[in-house]
């Protein structure tokens, strides 16, 4: 499935969109981190949840849960919020 990569997180990719596979949101990420390592610990934190700047949508609806379910056709978007002063 498509996973949208946004600016701050293209340094690991070098593409704005890849694919990957995974039958929940968790699997999915794990599998983003197989092929670009180090890219899961920007998203998910020590304790296995969501890091609080990154929203996760699938099919332009937010998630919070990595245990949801995914399917073929879904397009899934990494969302970075910005700060600074």
């Amino acid at each position: 499935m498509k996973v949208h990569i946004p600016t701050p997180l293209r340094s690991y990719t070098r593409e704005s969109q890849i694919e990957a596979t995974g039958a929940t949101l968790g699997a999915l990420i794990i599998d983003v981190d197989r092929q670009f390592p180090g890219l899961r610990f920007r998203i998910i934190d020590e304790q296995d949840g969501i890091r609080q700047h990154i929203k996760l949508f699938i099919n332009q609806e937010q998630e919070r849960a990595l245990d949801t379910s995914l399917n073929l056709s879904d397009e899934v978007h990494i969302i970075c919020a910005l700060s600074g002063g």
